[in-house]
C-alpha cells in the first residue's frame, strides 16, 4: 500500500499531465500480456510487423514479471503539453548511475542484455525506445493523445462540480481518497508513506495500465491511472439516432450531437465513426455555430462538448 500524505496546501497542487515516454514504456506491458489489455489488441495487431524488426531484446529487458518498469520511463510530465523529443532529451542526460539504480530497482539485478558496459547499454536502450516510439507510437500518437487530453477534461469536470474527493475515488477501483491521504493499493506487498511536502501529486492517465501505479522508488508524487474512453480509440462507434433528429441536423451531425456528452477531440470522433477528420471539423463547427455545441482547447486540440441547447434539442427528441 502507498500512501500519498496531502496537507492543505498539496491539495491545490494536484495537477495532470500527460507523458508521451511514460506511455512508451508502459506499453511494453501490452505486448508482453496481449490478453491483459484487450483495448489495446487492434494497436497490437496494427504494429505486429514493425515489432518484429525491434531490438526486442533490450525492450523485453526493460520489463519484469511484475510487468513494473524502470522510473527513468515515467517522468514527471511538466505539463499536459510535454512533446517526446524534449523527454527522450532529459532521458539522454540522465546519470548512468540513476539508470542502473532504477533497473536494480525493478529487477534486483542487471538484466542480461544490459550487462555489458553500462553507457553502451544505455545508448542501446536509447535507440530501441526510439525505434518503437517511430514504428509503433508516432502514427497513433495524435488519436492516443486526444484519448488522454479528454480524460484529463473530465476528470478537471469533475472537480470543479464536485470536488476532488469524488475524483480521486474515481480514477481507479484501487485508489481511496479520504482525510489528506491517497492511499493506493499496489502489488508491492511493502507499505509506504510519502508526505507531499509541497511536492505537488501529478495525475496521469494512460492507456497501459489496468490499475493505479506509481513509481517504484521514492521520486517525485506521481499516479497513472487508466484513461477512460480507450475502447472508443480503435472502433467505429454506432450510435443510435432517431429519423425525427437526423431529418433536422443530418445523420452524421445527429450522431456526433449525442455522442458529446463527454468532451471528444474531431481527431478522436473520426476514429470513432469511420469519417474523415476534416469532413468531422466542418459538423462540428456547424453545430458549433448553432449553439449545440462548445469547444474548449486543450494543447493542440480543441475540444467539443454538447451545450445546454443542445442537451435540450436531444431530451425533447426522446420525449
Amino acid at each position: 500500500m502507498l500512501r500519498y500524505v496531502l496537507n492543505e496546501s498539496d491539495v491545490g497542487a494536484v495537477r495532470f499531465g500527460i507523458s508521451p515516454l511514460c506511455e512508451l514504456g508502459l506499453s511494453l506491458r501490452a505486448v508482453m500480456v496481449p490478453a491483459g489489455f484487450p483495448l489495446q489488441l487492434p494497436w497490437l495487431r496494427r504494429t505486429e510487423d514493425a515489432r518484429a524488426d525491434l531490438d526486442l531484446e533490450v525492450l523485453q529487458a526493460l520489463i519484469d514479471e511484475r510487468l513494473w518498469t524502470p522510473d527513468f520511463l515515467n517522468p514527471r510530465p511538466a505539463s499536459p503539453l510535454t512533446r517526446i523529443d524534449d523527454e527522450f532529451a532529459a532521458l539522454e542526460a540522465l546519470p548512468i548511475e540513476v539508470f542502473l539504480a532504477d533497473l536494480l530497482a525493478v529487477h534486483g539485478r542487471i538484466p542480461e542484455p544490459l550487462s555489458g558496459p553500462p553507457r553502451a547499454a544505455f545508448r542501446r536502450v536509447i535507440r530501441a525506445l526510439r525505434e518503437l516510439w517511430t514504428a509503433t507510437f508516432e502514427p497513433y500518437w495524435p488519436r492516443m493523445r486526444t484519448v488522454l487530453e479528454a480524460d484529463v477534461v473530465y476528470r478537471g469536470r469533475q472537480i470543479a462540480q464536485n470536488g476532488l474527493s469524488t475524483m480521486l475515488n474515481g480514477i481507479s477501483h484501487t485508489v481511496d481518497y479520504a482525510d489528506g491521504v491517497v492511499a493506493v493499493r499496489l502489488r508491492d506487498p511493502e507499505d509506504r508513506l510519502q508526505p507531499i511536502d509541497g511536492n505537488g501529486l501529478t495525475l496521469m492517465p494512460t492507456m497501459f495500465t489496468r490499475r493505479a501505479s506509481a513509481p517504484v522508488g521514492d521520486g517525485p508524487p506521481m499516479l497513472m491511472y487508466p484513461a477512460r474512453g480507450q475502447g472508443a480509440l480503435w472502433e467505429t462507434e454506432p450510435v443510435a439516432n432517431p429519423a425525427a433528429l437526423a431529418g433536422i441536423l443530418g445523420e452524421t451531425r445527429a450522431k456526433l450531437l449525442a455522442a458529446l456528452g463527454d468532451p471528444a477531440s474531431s481527431t478522436e470522433l473520426g476514429v470513432r465513426f469511420g469519417v474523415t477528420t476534416s469532413a468531422v471539423n466542418q459538423h462540428l463547427r456547424a453545430l458549433r455555430d448553432a449553439g449545440l455545441l462548445v469547444g474548449t482547447r486543450s494543447g493542440r486540440s480543441v475540444l467539443y462538448l454538447r451545450s445546454e441547447l443542445g442537451s435540450a434539442l436531444l431530451a425533447g427528441r426522446s420525449a
